[in-house]
């Protein structure tokens, strides 16, 4: 069986590249695990995840802490919010399909929208937690 949290990722991804309202807001979503050189903005990366132990004494379970990254360079943290916005429309509450495994909640805990000095760009971040138990 595959960890929930490779699953997740790939759900997330399949997502996020096939929902029609980023896409007509972005007109390409690009999503990037490992953001490749010469990257066109704007574009997604997955971030941090962490996995928690979250079985009760009847049930396996596990708690999954990720982020979804928004990078822009438009002037303004206008596309970024809306990009930030696009994305907990398409995850807050998703039902997605896991191979092996039973999302059972998919929730946004947190988001933050920063300018970089260093690098003139707006980045902005959101936080998720999902709860998945196995299947079987």
């Amino acid at each position: 069986m595959t960890a929930a949290a490779i699953e997740l990722q790939r759900a997330i991804f399949a997502r996020l590249t096939s929902d029609l309202a980023l896409t007509a807001l972005l007109g390409e979503v690009r999503v990037y695990d490992h953001t490749p050189a010469n990257v066109t903005f704007p574009y997604f990366t997955f971030g941090r995840t962490t996995g928690f132990d979250w079985s009760t004494s009847t049930e396996d379970g596990s708690e999954h802490l990720f982020t979804v990254h928004a990078w822009s360079k438009e002037m303004g943290k206008s596309e970024t919010l809306s990009m930030l916005d696009g994305v907990k429309a398409a995850l807050h509450d998703a039902d997605l399909e896991l191979e092996g495994h039973k999302l059972v909640n998919l929730r946004r805990e947190f988001e933050e929208v920063r300018y970089d000095e260093d690098l003139a760009i707006y980045h902005g971040i959101l936080r998720f937690r999902a709860v998945t138990e196995p299947i079987g």
